[in-house]
Protein backbone atom coordinates (compact mmCIF):
# COMPACT_ATOMS: atom_id res chain seq x y z
CA UNK A 1 0.00 0.00 0.00
CA UNK A 2 2.72 2.66 0.95
CA UNK A 3 4.18 1.90 -2.87
CA UNK A 4 0.99 2.46 -4.24
CA UNK A 5 0.70 6.13 -2.27
CA UNK A 6 4.35 7.04 -3.38
CA UNK A 7 3.66 6.24 -6.79
CA UNK A 8 0.29 8.22 -6.46
CA UNK A 9 1.94 11.14 -5.30
CA UNK A 10 4.34 11.25 -8.31
CA UNK A 11 1.78 10.77 -10.59
CA UNK A 12 -0.23 13.54 -9.31
CA UNK A 13 2.46 15.68 -8.73
CA UNK A 14 3.92 15.26 -12.22
CA UNK A 15 0.51 15.64 -13.92
CA UNK A 16 -0.08 18.72 -11.80
CA UNK A 17 2.15 20.70 -13.01
CA UNK A 18 2.72 19.94 -16.87
CA UNK A 19 -1.34 20.56 -16.64
CA UNK A 20 -0.93 23.79 -14.77
CA UNK A 21 2.21 24.83 -17.56
CA UNK A 22 0.27 23.59 -20.73
CA UNK A 23 -3.34 25.58 -19.91
CA UNK A 24 -0.18 28.40 -18.92
CA UNK A 25 1.05 28.09 -21.96
CA UNK A 26 -2.82 28.73 -23.83
CA UNK A 27 -3.33 31.30 -20.98
CA UNK A 28 -0.07 33.17 -21.95
CA UNK A 29 -0.50 33.94 -25.22
CA UNK A 30 -4.51 34.85 -24.71
CA UNK A 31 -3.27 37.30 -21.79
CA UNK A 32 -0.38 38.40 -24.86
CA UNK A 33 -3.21 38.96 -27.65
CA UNK A 34 -5.56 40.72 -25.03
CA UNK A 35 -7.97 37.91 -25.32
CA UNK A 36 -10.17 37.03 -22.22
CA UNK A 37 -9.86 33.94 -20.06
CA UNK A 38 -12.82 33.49 -17.93
CA UNK A 39 -11.82 30.33 -16.18
CA UNK A 40 -8.38 28.09 -15.77
CA UNK A 41 -9.24 25.04 -14.31
CA UNK A 42 -6.86 22.43 -12.77
CA UNK A 43 -8.78 18.46 -13.61
CA UNK A 44 -11.92 18.74 -15.06
CA UNK A 45 -14.99 19.60 -13.28
CA UNK A 46 -18.56 18.79 -14.81
CA UNK A 47 -21.22 19.51 -12.07
CA UNK A 48 -18.75 19.99 -9.60
CA UNK A 49 -15.89 22.51 -8.69
CA UNK A 50 -13.61 21.74 -5.58
CA UNK A 51 -12.73 25.17 -5.10
CA UNK A 52 -12.24 28.34 -7.18
CA UNK A 53 -11.62 32.35 -6.73
CA UNK A 54 -11.53 35.26 -8.76
CA UNK A 55 -8.83 37.67 -7.80
CA UNK A 56 -10.49 41.53 -8.09
CA UNK A 57 -9.76 43.68 -10.90
CA UNK A 58 -9.59 40.20 -12.86
CA UNK A 59 -11.25 38.25 -15.52
CA UNK A 60 -10.52 34.91 -14.66
CA UNK A 61 -11.97 32.43 -12.40
CA UNK A 62 -9.24 30.06 -11.05
CA UNK A 63 -10.70 26.54 -10.24
CA UNK A 64 -9.79 22.94 -8.90
CA UNK A 65 -12.13 20.46 -10.62
CA UNK A 66 -12.49 16.95 -9.43
CA UNK A 67 -12.07 14.62 -12.05
CA UNK A 68 -7.85 14.14 -13.03
CA UNK A 69 -8.19 13.46 -16.70
CA UNK A 70 -6.57 16.83 -17.61
CA UNK A 71 -7.61 21.03 -17.19
CA UNK A 72 -8.20 23.79 -19.47
CA UNK A 73 -9.13 27.52 -19.77
CA UNK A 74 -11.92 29.02 -20.87
CA UNK A 75 -11.26 30.91 -23.57
CA UNK A 76 -13.88 33.76 -24.62
CA UNK A 77 -15.40 33.48 -28.32
CA UNK A 78 -14.17 29.79 -28.64
CA UNK A 79 -15.50 26.39 -28.82
CA UNK A 80 -14.00 24.33 -26.60
CA UNK A 81 -14.24 21.80 -23.31
CA UNK A 82 -16.95 23.67 -22.12
CA UNK A 83 -19.40 24.16 -24.97
CA UNK A 84 -20.45 27.25 -24.37
CA UNK A 85 -22.92 27.71 -27.67
CA UNK A 86 -25.14 30.56 -26.09
CA UNK A 87 -21.81 32.84 -25.54
CA UNK A 88 -20.92 31.69 -29.34
CA UNK A 89 -24.84 33.08 -30.73
CA UNK A 90 -23.82 36.76 -29.42
CA UNK A 91 -22.25 39.24 -31.37
CA UNK A 92 -18.31 38.96 -31.56
CA UNK A 93 -16.70 40.94 -28.65
CA UNK A 94 -12.75 42.58 -29.90
CA UNK A 95 -11.81 41.07 -26.39
CA UNK A 96 -13.15 37.16 -27.77
CA UNK A 97 -10.57 34.48 -29.46
CA UNK A 98 -13.06 34.93 -32.70
CA UNK A 99 -12.30 38.42 -32.99
CA UNK A 100 -8.54 37.77 -33.58
CA UNK A 101 -6.75 37.60 -36.63
CA UNK A 102 -5.52 33.73 -37.32
CA UNK A 103 -2.16 34.40 -36.68
CA UNK A 104 -3.19 34.99 -33.15
CA UNK A 105 -5.55 32.39 -32.72
CA UNK A 106 -3.20 30.11 -34.38
CA UNK A 107 -0.28 31.23 -31.24
CA UNK A 108 -3.22 30.68 -28.92
CA UNK A 109 -3.62 27.08 -29.72
CA UNK A 110 -0.46 25.89 -30.31
CA UNK A 111 0.64 27.93 -26.84
CA UNK A 112 0.13 24.79 -24.49
CA UNK A 113 1.91 22.44 -26.47
CA UNK A 114 5.38 24.76 -27.08
CA UNK A 115 5.41 25.15 -23.17
CA UNK A 116 5.32 21.26 -22.42
CA UNK A 117 8.27 21.18 -25.12
CA UNK A 118 10.32 23.72 -24.00
CA UNK A 119 9.50 22.36 -20.54
CA UNK A 120 11.01 19.01 -21.23
CA UNK A 121 13.71 19.94 -22.85
CA UNK A 122 14.78 22.58 -19.97
CA UNK A 123 14.38 19.58 -17.54
CA UNK A 124 16.27 17.63 -18.80
CA UNK A 125 19.05 19.95 -19.22
CA UNK A 126 18.42 20.55 -15.67
CA UNK A 127 18.93 16.73 -14.53
CA UNK A 128 22.30 16.70 -16.49
CA UNK A 129 23.68 19.80 -14.88
CA UNK A 130 22.11 18.42 -11.45
CA UNK A 131 22.95 14.73 -11.26
CA UNK A 132 25.10 14.30 -14.66
CA UNK A 133 24.90 11.05 -16.53
CA UNK A 134 25.85 7.35 -14.91
CA UNK A 135 25.52 4.46 -16.71
CA UNK A 136 27.22 1.88 -17.06
CA UNK A 137 29.47 1.21 -20.35
CA UNK A 138 28.46 -1.50 -22.68
CA UNK A 139 32.33 -3.17 -22.90
CA UNK A 140 32.46 -3.21 -19.11
CA UNK A 141 29.08 -5.52 -18.82
CA UNK A 142 32.00 -8.81 -19.00
CA UNK A 143 29.18 -11.15 -18.17
CA UNK A 144 27.80 -10.25 -21.64
CA UNK A 145 24.33 -10.76 -22.35
CA UNK A 146 21.89 -13.97 -22.32
CA UNK A 147 19.60 -14.20 -25.48
CA UNK A 148 16.90 -15.81 -26.84
CA UNK A 149 16.38 -18.90 -28.80
CA UNK A 150 15.11 -16.66 -31.80
CA UNK A 151 18.47 -14.45 -31.33
CA UNK A 152 20.56 -17.61 -31.39
CA UNK A 153 19.52 -18.93 -34.16
CA UNK A 154 20.93 -15.21 -36.03
CA UNK A 155 24.11 -16.28 -34.53
CA UNK A 156 23.77 -14.37 -31.24
CA UNK A 157 25.52 -16.61 -28.26
CA UNK A 158 25.05 -16.42 -24.35
CA UNK A 159 27.93 -14.00 -23.30
CA UNK A 160 28.79 -12.04 -26.14
CA UNK A 161 28.90 -7.96 -25.63
CA UNK A 162 26.77 -6.10 -27.90
CA UNK A 163 28.93 -3.20 -29.17
CA UNK A 164 27.07 -1.51 -31.72
CA UNK A 165 24.17 -1.75 -34.63
CA UNK A 166 24.25 -0.45 -38.33
CA UNK A 167 26.88 1.62 -37.40
CA UNK A 168 25.80 3.13 -34.50
CA UNK A 169 27.89 1.92 -31.49
CA UNK A 170 25.92 1.09 -27.90
CA UNK A 171 26.52 3.16 -25.00
CA UNK A 172 24.77 1.76 -22.77
CA UNK A 173 21.95 -0.67 -22.14
CA UNK A 174 18.57 1.02 -22.51
CA UNK A 175 15.16 0.64 -24.45
CA UNK A 176 16.81 1.83 -27.55
CA UNK A 177 19.29 -0.89 -27.78
CA UNK A 178 16.31 -2.94 -28.83
CA UNK A 179 14.17 -0.02 -31.25
CA UNK A 180 17.47 0.01 -33.51
CA UNK A 181 18.30 -4.19 -33.28
CA UNK A 182 14.67 -4.43 -34.58
CA UNK A 183 15.32 -2.71 -37.64
CA UNK A 184 19.33 -3.48 -38.00
CA UNK A 185 20.68 -5.31 -40.82
CA UNK A 186 24.21 -6.43 -39.04
CA UNK A 187 24.59 -6.11 -35.30
CA UNK A 188 28.88 -6.06 -33.79
CA UNK A 189 29.16 -8.59 -30.92
CA UNK A 190 32.31 -8.93 -29.06
CA UNK A 191 33.02 -12.50 -28.22
CA UNK A 192 36.26 -13.48 -26.23
CA UNK A 193 38.52 -10.82 -27.49
CA UNK A 194 36.91 -10.84 -31.12
CA UNK A 195 34.46 -8.31 -32.69
CA UNK A 196 31.92 -10.34 -34.91
CA UNK A 197 29.59 -9.06 -36.79
CA UNK A 198 26.41 -10.86 -37.23
CA UNK A 199 23.83 -10.45 -39.65
CA UNK A 200 19.80 -9.35 -38.88
CA UNK A 201 16.94 -9.50 -40.68
CA UNK A 202 16.17 -5.68 -39.96
CA UNK A 203 12.30 -5.81 -39.35
CA UNK A 204 12.01 -7.27 -36.23
CA UNK A 205 9.06 -6.44 -34.11
CA UNK A 206 10.37 -4.37 -30.83
CA UNK A 207 7.45 -5.39 -28.72
CA UNK A 208 7.82 -9.05 -29.55
CA UNK A 209 11.40 -9.00 -28.69
CA UNK A 210 10.66 -7.36 -25.40
CA UNK A 211 7.83 -9.34 -24.60
CA UNK A 212 8.89 -12.54 -24.95
CA UNK A 213 10.07 -15.03 -22.66
CA UNK A 214 12.96 -14.64 -21.75
CA UNK A 215 13.79 -11.63 -24.11
CA UNK A 216 15.45 -10.92 -27.47
CA UNK A 217 18.22 -9.77 -25.24
CA UNK A 218 19.13 -8.66 -21.24
CA UNK A 219 21.75 -8.91 -18.91
CA UNK A 220 23.46 -12.09 -18.23
CA UNK A 221 23.08 -12.09 -14.24
CA UNK A 222 25.02 -15.52 -12.72
CA UNK A 223 22.72 -17.14 -10.38
CA UNK A 224 24.62 -16.88 -7.62
CA UNK A 225 22.66 -15.79 -4.14
CA UNK A 226 23.36 -12.71 -2.43
CA UNK A 227 21.55 -12.55 0.28
CA UNK A 228 18.94 -14.28 1.98
CA UNK A 229 15.51 -13.02 3.78
CA UNK A 230 15.06 -14.48 7.41
CA UNK A 231 13.06 -17.49 8.17
CA UNK A 232 12.26 -17.58 4.19
CA UNK A 233 12.22 -21.38 2.70
CA UNK A 234 15.82 -20.28 1.18
CA UNK A 235 16.53 -20.01 5.09
CA UNK A 236 15.20 -22.68 6.53
CA UNK A 237 16.67 -24.80 3.47
CA UNK A 238 19.92 -23.75 4.73
CA UNK A 239 20.89 -21.40 1.75
CA UNK A 240 23.46 -18.74 2.40
CA UNK A 241 25.04 -15.41 1.03
CA UNK A 242 27.64 -16.84 -2.06
CA UNK A 243 25.47 -19.91 -2.68
CA UNK A 244 25.50 -20.77 -6.12
CA UNK A 245 21.96 -22.67 -7.04
CA UNK A 246 22.54 -24.86 -10.33
CA UNK A 247 19.13 -26.48 -10.85
CA UNK A 248 15.43 -26.33 -9.47
CA UNK A 249 13.57 -29.32 -9.86
CA UNK A 250 15.83 -30.93 -11.63
CA UNK A 251 16.35 -28.20 -14.73
CA UNK A 252 19.59 -27.06 -14.67
CA UNK A 253 20.66 -23.59 -15.04
CA UNK A 254 23.59 -21.43 -14.86
CA UNK A 255 21.84 -17.70 -14.37
CA UNK A 256 19.18 -16.19 -13.36
CA UNK A 257 17.81 -15.03 -16.72
CA UNK A 258 17.60 -19.28 -16.71
CA UNK A 259 15.88 -19.03 -13.40
CA UNK A 260 13.29 -16.85 -14.19
CA UNK A 261 12.51 -18.94 -17.33
CA UNK A 262 11.88 -21.90 -15.84
CA UNK A 263 9.70 -20.24 -12.94
CA UNK A 264 7.84 -18.50 -16.00
CA UNK A 265 7.12 -21.82 -16.98
CA UNK A 266 5.94 -23.01 -13.40
CA UNK A 267 3.53 -19.34 -13.67
CA UNK A 268 1.89 -20.87 -16.86
CA UNK A 269 0.77 -24.54 -15.17
CA UNK A 270 -0.67 -22.56 -11.95
CA UNK A 271 -2.81 -20.51 -14.18
CA UNK A 272 -4.86 -23.67 -15.20
CA UNK A 273 -3.75 -25.95 -11.89
CA UNK A 274 -6.27 -27.36 -8.79
CA UNK A 275 -5.73 -25.88 -6.01
CA UNK A 276 -4.50 -29.07 -4.89
CA UNK A 277 -1.84 -29.62 -7.60
CA UNK A 278 -1.18 -25.87 -6.73
CA UNK A 279 -0.22 -27.09 -3.40
CA UNK A 280 1.79 -29.43 -4.38
CA UNK A 281 3.65 -27.41 -7.15
CA UNK A 282 5.51 -25.63 -3.64
CA UNK A 283 7.42 -28.34 -2.92
CA UNK A 284 10.47 -28.11 -4.61
CA UNK A 285 14.19 -29.62 -5.29
CA UNK A 286 17.29 -27.52 -5.36
CA UNK A 287 21.02 -28.33 -6.03
CA UNK A 288 23.01 -25.75 -4.44
CA UNK A 289 26.94 -25.25 -5.03
CA UNK A 290 28.77 -23.77 -2.45
CA UNK A 291 32.32 -22.55 -2.22
CA UNK A 292 34.20 -25.36 -0.34
CA UNK A 293 32.00 -28.52 -0.10
CA UNK A 294 30.26 -30.86 -3.22
CA UNK A 295 26.58 -29.75 -4.99
CA UNK A 296 24.25 -30.04 -2.15
CA UNK A 297 20.36 -31.13 -3.18
CA UNK A 298 17.85 -29.65 -1.18
CA UNK A 299 14.11 -29.58 -0.13
CA UNK A 300 12.33 -26.35 0.00
CA UNK A 301 8.79 -25.62 0.38
CA UNK A 302 8.06 -22.39 -1.32
CA UNK A 303 6.40 -19.26 -0.32
CA UNK A 304 2.60 -18.65 -1.21
CA UNK A 305 3.59 -16.56 -4.03
CA UNK A 306 6.06 -19.35 -5.09
CA UNK A 307 9.12 -17.51 -4.09
CA UNK A 308 12.65 -18.61 -2.57
CA UNK A 309 12.88 -15.35 -0.54
CA UNK A 310 16.59 -14.90 -1.68
CA UNK A 311 18.18 -11.38 -3.39
CA UNK A 312 20.46 -12.64 -6.17
CA UNK A 313 23.79 -11.06 -6.66
CA UNK A 314 23.40 -8.12 -9.51
CA UNK A 315 26.85 -7.60 -10.97
CA UNK A 316 25.43 -3.86 -12.42
CA UNK A 317 25.91 -2.94 -9.01
CA UNK A 318 28.85 -4.77 -7.56
CA UNK A 319 31.24 -6.07 -10.53
CA UNK A 320 30.72 -3.53 -13.48
CA UNK A 321 32.15 -0.16 -13.14
CA UNK A 322 30.19 3.01 -14.15
CA UNK A 323 30.99 6.89 -15.36
CA UNK A 324 29.52 9.70 -14.57
CA UNK A 325 29.73 12.59 -17.24
CA UNK A 326 29.05 15.79 -15.94
CA UNK A 327 27.85 18.67 -17.45
CA UNK A 328 28.55 22.44 -16.83
CA UNK A 329 25.67 24.73 -17.35
CA UNK A 330 26.46 25.97 -20.85
CA UNK A 331 26.90 22.03 -21.87
CA UNK A 332 23.92 20.85 -20.60
CA UNK A 333 21.33 23.26 -22.71
CA UNK A 334 22.45 21.53 -25.36
CA UNK A 335 22.75 17.56 -24.16
CA UNK A 336 19.25 18.31 -22.29
CA UNK A 337 18.01 19.39 -26.12
CA UNK A 338 19.53 16.49 -28.30
CA UNK A 339 18.87 13.64 -25.35
CA UNK A 340 14.93 15.20 -24.90
CA UNK A 341 15.11 15.08 -29.33
CA UNK A 342 16.42 11.52 -28.76
CA UNK A 343 13.42 10.78 -26.42
CA UNK A 344 11.11 11.97 -28.59
CA UNK A 345 12.16 10.69 -32.02
CA UNK A 346 11.80 6.92 -30.45
CA UNK A 347 8.56 7.91 -28.90
CA UNK A 348 7.07 8.95 -32.28
CA UNK A 349 8.70 5.86 -34.13
CA UNK A 350 7.01 3.58 -31.58
CA UNK A 351 3.76 5.23 -32.14
CA UNK A 352 3.63 2.36 -34.95
CA UNK A 353 3.38 -0.53 -32.90
CA UNK A 354 -0.08 0.94 -31.42
CA UNK A 355 -1.67 -0.27 -34.78
CA UNK A 356 -0.76 -4.08 -33.84
CA UNK A 357 -2.55 -6.57 -30.98
CA UNK A 358 0.10 -6.05 -28.71
CA UNK A 359 0.54 -2.36 -29.52
CA UNK A 360 -2.90 -1.92 -28.49
CA UNK A 361 -3.17 -3.86 -25.52
CA UNK A 362 -0.50 -1.47 -24.12
CA UNK A 363 -2.48 0.88 -24.24
CA UNK A 364 -2.88 2.23 -20.57
CA UNK A 365 -4.23 5.19 -18.81
CA UNK A 366 -2.73 6.44 -15.13
CA UNK A 367 -2.15 3.10 -14.08
CA UNK A 368 0.45 2.33 -16.57
CA UNK A 369 2.09 5.69 -16.41
CA UNK A 370 1.80 5.52 -12.67
CA UNK A 371 3.76 2.02 -12.54
CA UNK A 372 6.60 4.22 -14.85
CA UNK A 373 7.28 6.05 -11.31
CA UNK A 374 9.84 3.96 -8.88
CA UNK A 375 8.83 2.74 -5.51
CA UNK A 376 10.84 4.95 -3.62
CA UNK A 377 10.97 8.59 -3.80
CA UNK A 378 13.72 9.56 -6.56
CA UNK A 379 13.98 13.02 -7.19
CA UNK A 380 16.42 12.09 -10.38
CA UNK A 381 14.15 9.68 -11.71
CA UNK A 382 10.96 12.04 -11.24
CA UNK A 383 11.77 14.95 -13.26
CA UNK A 384 13.35 12.50 -15.94
CA UNK A 385 9.55 11.04 -16.38
CA UNK A 386 8.22 14.47 -16.19
CA UNK A 387 10.06 15.26 -19.12
CA UNK A 388 8.97 12.40 -21.15
CA UNK A 389 5.44 12.64 -20.01
CA UNK A 390 5.76 16.26 -21.19
CA UNK A 391 7.46 15.57 -24.51
CA UNK A 392 4.03 12.55 -24.80
CA UNK A 393 1.49 15.37 -23.80
CA UNK A 394 3.25 17.41 -26.53
CA UNK A 395 2.64 14.96 -29.48
CA UNK A 396 -0.64 13.76 -28.63
CA UNK A 397 -2.01 17.12 -28.52
CA UNK A 398 -0.67 18.13 -31.19
CA UNK A 399 -2.05 15.40 -33.33
CA UNK A 400 -4.73 16.96 -35.78
CA UNK A 401 -7.77 15.44 -33.86
CA UNK A 402 -11.01 17.55 -33.10
CA UNK A 403 -10.70 18.35 -29.41
CA UNK A 404 -7.09 18.95 -29.74
CA UNK A 405 -5.46 21.26 -29.99
CA UNK A 406 -3.61 20.25 -32.82
CA UNK A 407 -7.71 19.63 -34.12
CA UNK A 408 -8.13 23.41 -33.63
CA UNK A 409 -4.59 24.35 -35.63
CA UNK A 410 -5.78 22.06 -38.68
CA UNK A 411 -9.17 23.89 -38.63
CA UNK A 412 -6.76 27.57 -38.29
CA UNK A 413 -4.32 26.85 -41.34
CA UNK A 414 -7.24 25.40 -43.56
CA UNK A 415 -8.50 28.98 -43.00
CA UNK A 416 -5.15 30.51 -43.60
CA UNK A 417 -5.18 28.49 -46.71
CA UNK A 418 -8.42 28.91 -48.12
CA UNK A 419 -9.44 32.35 -46.57
CA UNK A 420 -12.65 31.22 -45.21
CA UNK A 421 -13.29 30.52 -41.97
CA UNK A 422 -14.87 27.43 -40.80
CA UNK A 423 -19.00 27.82 -39.15
CA UNK A 424 -19.42 27.57 -35.17
CA UNK A 425 -21.76 24.65 -36.45
CA UNK A 426 -19.06 22.83 -37.84
CA UNK A 427 -16.98 23.66 -35.12
CA UNK A 428 -19.50 22.55 -32.34
CA UNK A 429 -19.61 19.46 -34.21
CA UNK A 430 -16.15 18.70 -34.53
CA UNK A 431 -15.67 19.06 -30.91
CA UNK A 432 -18.27 16.98 -29.94
CA UNK A 433 -16.87 14.33 -31.93
CA UNK A 434 -13.16 14.56 -30.87
CA UNK A 435 -14.34 14.69 -27.00
CA UNK A 436 -16.59 10.99 -27.87
CA UNK A 437 -13.33 9.09 -29.47
CA UNK A 438 -10.97 10.47 -26.56
CA UNK A 439 -13.54 9.42 -24.34
CA UNK A 440 -13.70 6.34 -26.24
CA UNK A 441 -9.74 6.34 -25.92
CA UNK A 442 -9.69 6.43 -22.36
CA UNK A 443 -11.99 4.20 -21.47
CA UNK A 444 -10.16 1.45 -23.39
CA UNK A 445 -6.96 2.88 -21.81
CA UNK A 446 -8.62 2.59 -18.53
CA UNK A 447 -10.15 -1.05 -19.04
CA UNK A 448 -6.34 -2.08 -20.29
CA UNK A 449 -4.97 -1.04 -16.65
CA UNK A 450 -7.59 -2.49 -14.87
CA UNK A 451 -7.43 -6.01 -17.18
CA UNK A 452 -3.48 -5.79 -16.29
CA UNK A 453 -4.13 -5.51 -13.03
CA UNK A 454 -6.22 -8.51 -13.09
CA UNK A 455 -4.04 -10.49 -15.11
Amino acid sequence: MEVFFIRALQLILCFSLLIILHEGGHFFFAKLFKVRVEKFCLFFDPWLTLFKFKPRHSDTTYALGWLPLGGYVKIAGMIDESMDTAQMKQPVKPWEFRAKPAWQRLFIMIGGVLVNFIVAFVIYAAVLYTWGETYVPMRNMTYGFKFSNQAKSMGFRDGDILLGADGKTFTKFDGSVYRVLSEAKCATVLRGDKEISIHMPGQLNMLEMIKQQPRFIEPLVPSLVDSVIPNSPAAKAGIRSGDRITSFNGQSFTTVNDFNTIRGKLTDILAVATHKDSVALRNATLVVQRATTPPDTLHVTLNADYTLGIGWYNPLTNDYKSITRHYTALQSIPAGFAHGWEVLAGYVDDLKYLFTADGAKSVGSFGAIGSLFPTTWDWCRFWELTAFISLMLAFMNILPIPALDGGHVFFLLIEVITRRKPSDKFMERAQTIGMTLLLLLMAFAIFNDFRNFLF
